[in-house]
Order: C-alpha cells, then sequence, then structure tokens
C-alpha cells in the first residue's frame, strides 16, 4: 500500500475523504459530489433566528434526508466519512462530523466532543450550551451524558472535565481512524488496519500503545519481526505499565516463531 503522509493542515471532509481511498474504501471524488449536493441543499434553511436555523437543520438531517446510526454500527462503512455522506448511514463520529460541517454552511458553529466510546454534538447558541446525540438528534442531559461514560468505563467512572472538551480537526479525524481500525480488525482486513496504526503514529508517535495494537496486526500478518520491534519499543518506553509483564510474556512467545519477511 502506498505510503500516505498526514500532516497537521487538517480540512474536512477533504482529508477525511483522502484517507478512506488511500485505505481503498469509498472514492474520493463520489464522496466530494455527494457532499457537494447536501452542502448546497441545506442553504434552503437559512433563516435570520440562529436557534430557529438550528433546529431547522435537526428536521432536515434526521427527517428528510434520514441520516441514522448504520445497523452494522462498528463496521468500516460506518467509520467511513465518504459512505456516510453517500448512504446516509454511520457511526456517532462521521454522523457528528456531517452535522457539524451542514451547520458551518448555515453560520452555525457546532463542536464535536469526544466522550469515551462515543462523539457526540454540542452547540452553543445565544450562550446556551446544548448536547445532541449525534445518533437521534436527541439533546442529552448531563445525566444521560454520564450514563455515557459509565457505559464505556463503567459505573463507578466520574463526568471529567476533559470528558467534555471540544475536539480539535486533528483529534476528530485521529478517532476516525480508530475506528476505521477498528473495523478492519474485525472483518480481517489486516493490512489496511496496519496501515491506519502507519497513519496514526505519524501524528503520535510517542503513543507507545498504537505500537502494541500494530504489534498485533504485524503478527495476524506474519510479519514478526515487526511486532517483535513493536513490542520491544513498548516494553522499553513503558517499563511500568500493568501490562508489560504480559507484553513481554507475548514477545518471548513471539520470538520463537518462524519469521515470514514482506
Amino acid at each position: 500500500m502506498a505510503k500516505h503522509q498526514l500532516n497537521d493542515a487538517v480540512k474536512i471532509p477533504d482529508t477525511a475523504f483522502e484517507i478512506t481511498q488511500h485505505l481503498g474504501f469509498s472514492q474520493e471524488k463520489k464522496a466530494l459530489w455527494a457532499w457537494y449536493e447536501i452542502a448546497g441543499s441545506v442553504m434552503s434553511l437559512h433563516v435570520e433566528d440562529p436557534q430557529q436555523r438550528f433546529e431547522g437543520l435537526l428536521r432536515w438531517f434526521y427527517t428528510d434526508l434520514g441520516f441514522c446510526a448504520r445497523e452494522d454500527y462498528f463496521s468500516v462503512e460506518a467509520a467511513d466519512l465518504g459512505s456516510c455522506i453517500m448512504s446516509r448511514q454511520g457511526n456517532s463520529t462521521t454522523l457528528a462530523t456531517v452535522m457539524i460541517l451542514l451547520a458551518k454552511q448555515l453560520d452555525i458553529t457546532l463542536d464535536a466532543v469526544l466522550l469515551p466510546g462515543q462523539t457526540v454534538v454540542r452547540s452553543r447558541i445565544n450562550d446556551n450550551i446544548v448536547y445532541i446525540d449525534p445518533l437521534t438528534g436527541l439533546e442529552l442531559s448531563r445525566h444521560q451524558l454520564h450514563l455515557l461514560v459509565r457505559g464505556e468505563l463503567g459505573n463507578s467512572a466520574m463526568l471529567k472535565p476533559k470528558y467534555l472538551k471540544t475536539a480539535s480537526l486533528k483529534r476528530l479525524i485521529t478517532r476516525m481512524l480508530h475506528e476505521l481500525k477498528a473495523g478492519c480488525i474485525v472483518t480481517h482486513q489486516f493490512e489496511q488496519a496496519m496501515e491506519c496504526c502507519n497513519l496514526l503514529l505519524q501524528w503520535h508517535p510517542d503513543d507507545v500503545n498504537l505500537n502494541r495494537e500494530r504489534a498485533f496486526i504485524a503478527q495476524q500478518l506474519g510479519c514478526i519481526k515487526v511486532a517483535i520491534s513493536d513490542l520491544q519499543h513498548f516494553i522499553d518506553s513503558s517499563p511500568h505499565d500493568p501490562v508489560t509483564e504480559i507484553v513481554k510474556m507475548q514477545l518471548k512467545e513471539l520470538s520463537d516463531q518462524p519469521q515470514t519477511y514482506h
């Protein structure tokens, strides 16, 4: 797979479309044309009052266009922004991103909030902050936000202020890549999953957990030398991590396996 360089000049949807085409999923040109069609149509919702514009956007997005959660929620297709725009089905991150992009066309600023396990949308209109579930378009109370966090991290998890911070475009694309990677692993598309790790490591070279994930994927591909290198890097960089002893055992087992060179 040809190497695709990520840089910090992130533009949505351009960057997301380029990545998924690079991975061999939705085609960039088709995704862009689908986006242009929807983005052009949204201007008919423009009214003077921003709150009415936002409410009109929600009705149009979920009722008229029929955007909704994809049934195979953890699939590559759900995590692919281009596929989401063309099929009008996605996961919380892709649906939130499309809504944020459309709101921008209407001069409404929405932000993505990356809760553990789910992305939600934050609107701030006339100093009134509201959180929206991108899967349904319904408003979320703080109690419901806390339930989402507890559902991912366990009943003892707190709703920490850092969870409600709005995400940069780079962090949003990073989450998309993680979700694409997870979808690839579920469907045993390990070459694409490996490339997702490679792209993520360009932006986050100090995230040794990515090295550990890449080691697992490399092992599935028979690239034992790569897996050994990544596991050794994890051990050297995280000697006090609780999982380091387990990683050492994995490394010992891998060292005894025959190596396939790619």
